[in-house]
């Protein structure tokens, strides 16, 4: 008898919500942009039930805000509320990455240093679209050891906000060197047990990242404000 192999199974909504995520990740759907249920369902080749559970999800997430009738739309934050996204996960990234240093192993600093590298050979092979999901993966691994689920549960959803606006302007972000280089200290400075000078390089590396978007963020709805 063939062995049998563990897939993983994904539900329709579990699909399209994977799919819809990425498209608004990606900046595909656009803030502000107008969802509609049956479009989506002949978009899809299903029914509207898939669909209409799909947004509810996105909608949980705050990426979309769901209207029984209507559909969904893409959810667009004001600057102030960007502003606090970015805060909020300074705040728990911080706090994470604290109580994670003195928990890290010889193993995680290879896994993290792993990470680092995928990161610059997708910046010189031109695949600027690979650097965000490493992003995240790499914070992720900083953060693994600290035990905290309830607060990186918490951040998750912070994160799925501000990669958001990361992943529409990533090409215009000056982010290879800088970035680079803060997180090749971020490892250091954990390595070395560094705690106060590794939280406050991430502090600061967080700000940065927030100041650019907010920047970039403003002066491309300024731009598209006077030309409507």
């Amino acid at each position: 008898m063939a062995q049998k192999r563990a897939v993983v199974r994904q539900s329709l909504p579990d699909v399209i919500v994977a799919d819809l995520r990425k498209r608004i990740l990606s900046g595909d759907l656009v803030e502000g942009e107008l969802i509609r249920q049956e479009l989506l369902a002949e978009e899809y080749d299903v029914s509207r039930m898939p669909i209409r559970e799909a947004l509810k999800r996105l909608d949980a997430e705050g990426l979309v805000v769901f209207q029984n009738n209507r559909g969904a739309t893409v959810t667009k934050h004001t600057l102030e509320e960007i502003a606090e996204i970015f805060d909020v996960r300074m705040l728990l990234e911080v706090d994470l990455f604290r109580r994670s240093i003195p928990n890290m192993t010889e193993q995680d600093f290879a896994e993290c240093e792993e990470i680092l590298e995928a990161m610059k050979q997708s910046y010189a092979s031109g695949q600027v679209a690979e650097w965000g999901p490493l992003n995240e993966e790499y914070h992720n691994k900083l953060y693994e050891a600290s035990g905290r689920e309830l607060t990186k549960a918490l951040l998750e959803r912070a994160s799925v906000q501000s990669n958001r606006y990361v992943g529409m302007h990533i090409d215009e972000l000056n982010k290879s060197d800088n970035a680079q280089k803060d997180h090749q200290s971020l490892l250091d400075l954990a390595r070395s047990g560094d705690i106060d000078a590794a939280a406050e390089k991430l502090r600061s590396h967080i700000e940065s990242t927030k100041l650019q978007m907010l920047e970039l963020i403003a002066a491309k709805r300024a731009a598209q404000d006077a030309v409507s």
